[in-house]
């Protein structure tokens, strides 16, 4: 043999070994990194899932997760309504450090009112570390196209960028291009059925089109339900037959249609053997609204910072990472999904991105023994009405009663008993606490009408209770 032939031979079998050991490190999709499936509902009460002790709404596909993974007796949303609690989510922040506490202005937002573009989001980390991303249903972080999905980590989008929206696709005055999008482009009205239930079968096609891919995907599945207007299918109101109240049985039966949607969706994971090894996080965006929902036990609704406010349903499931059946005691954030994504991912918090949240997967293996948080901080415009929980004592600043209220959750998880002027030095003490965080914080970068209409709700609070006791002898 010549001795370029053994010099070509020797170039040979070191290129092989070269590509064997690029393929050896080459992470596997499903050996090495979960697939990520965060599910967002819309305005859902803490009591209107089985999981929670509900008994009147059937949610027996969220129950299943739930009895299959972790669920959360204290899991909060970082915020008591929508577009702040969703840029708290896939921000990992909390929304006070950078402007956003309040919705999207509905009818005059501007070209810079939206999720800040300097905030890196968990979809677009995600992205850059080899994940597949799909954003479905409501966006609610900027009008702006700039703020869409497609600019912000999401290689596919499918869903609407506005707050709310018509469930039968129904535009009434808006642009089309205010209606469902698929990756920007306007989606025929032809072409959709039910909000709900578009949303859950594009869910199912996505994963049907990428289950078999080389890398992960992680997929933000954002239900507008069971978010006002309150509309429902027949099927599903057919569903809810045993509830008389009227408003309450159609309000069931918006979840009834997500329940069965996101049914389908884990059918799918397990039909195309992707459940397993799929992250699986689902929790409401804030407490109740007023509209047939129920964040019963606890007092007050959506807006407030009350435990019906923002105390939430809420579960993690993961049948290869995470033992199942188990409820979790300790209070946690929606801002602790970024960092326990990150860490089943197995990646690292870049070093510019500071987060307010903890990776739960040591709590929940019960490595970790101590409580995740020492406190959590809420807070809306601007300091109107704020909050703060460190372990079973809790103050509020409410708006709507213009008092500052001090409760121990221990021995009055309803928050029925006032203890402010009972307990002046723990006030003193939280409310310290409370403006040490609120340093870190900076004004509203823009507006929205909340605050003017707690006074509202109040005053109306108080007339109907004139009404009642109008005829009372004194």
């Amino acid at each position: 043999m010549s001795t370029g032939m053994i010099r070509r031979s020797i170039l040979l079998v070191f290129l092989f070994n070269a590509i064997l050991v690029v393929a050896a490190t080459k992470p596997a999709k499903m050996k090495d990194r979960p697939n990520i499936l965060i599910i967002v509902s819309d305005d859902q009460g803490w009591g209107d899932v089985g999981f929670n002790g509900g008994t009147d709404i059937p949610t027996p596909h969220l129950d299943g997760l739930a009895a299959q993974g972790v669920s959360f007796e204290a899991g909060y949303a970082s915020h008591p309504y929508c577009s702040p609690s969703r840029a708290g989510l896939l921000s990992g922040r909390y929304q006070q450090h950078f402007g956003h506490e309040c919705n999207i202005p509905y009818k005059t937002a501007g070209s810079e009112d939206g999720l800040p573009l300097d905030e890196l989001l968990l979809s677009e980390l995600l992205q850059k570390k080899g994940y597949q991303t799909c954003a479905v249903g409501k966006w609610h972080l900027g009008d702006d196209q700039k703020f869409w999905p497609p600019n912000r980590g999401f290689d596919d989008w499918y869903g609407f960028y506005g707050g709310g929206f018509n469930y039968w696709g129904d535009l009434g005055n808006k642009k089309e291009i205010q209606g469902v999008l698929r990756d920007g482009i306007p989606v025929g009205q032809d072409s959709l059925t039910y909000l709900t239930d578009d949303f859950s079968r594009e869910a199912v096609r996505y994963i049907d089109n990428y289950a078999q891919s080389e890398d992960p995907f992680f997929m933000y599945l954002a239900y507008n339900a069971p978010h006002a207007p309150i509309q429902a299918t027949e099927e599903y109101i057919d569903q809810v037959a045993h509830i008389e109240d009227g408003e309450r049985a159609a309000y069931a039966a918006m979840v009834v249609g997500m329940d069965q949607g996101i049914g389908r969706v884990i059918q799918k994971l397990k039909d195309t053997g992707e459940y397993e090894n799929t992250l699986i996080i689902f929790y409401s965006d804030n407490g109740a609204h007023i509209h047939g929902a129920s964040s019963a036990p606890f007092r007050g609704h959506k807006g407030m910072l009350f435990e019906g406010g923002i105390r939430v349903p809420f579960l993690i499931s993961w049948p290869k990472g995470l033992q199942g059946g188990k409820r979790f005691a300790q209070p946690i954030s929606a801002l602790d999904v970024f960092p326990t994504v990150l860490a089943a991912a197995d990646i690292r918090t870049p070093k510019s991105k500071s987060l307010d949240g903890v990776d739960l997967l040591p709590y929940l293996g019960g490595q970790e023994k101590e409580a995740p948080h020492d406190a959590l901080f809420w807070r809306y415009s601007g300091g109107a009405g704020y909050a703060l929980r460190q372990g079973d004592y809790k103050l509020v600043m409410s708006a709507y009663k213009n008092e500052t209220l001090l409760f121990d959750l221990s021995t009055d998880p309803y928050e029925q008993k006032d203890l402010s002027t009972r307990q002046p030095d723990k006030v003193k003490e939280l409310m310290a606490l409370y403006e040490t965080w609120d340093q870190q914080n900076v004004a509203p970068k823009w507006d929205d009408p909340h605050a003017a209409n707690v006074s509202k709700e109040e005053a109306q609070r108080q007339r109907i209770l004139d009404r009642a006791s109008a005829g009372e002898k004194r």
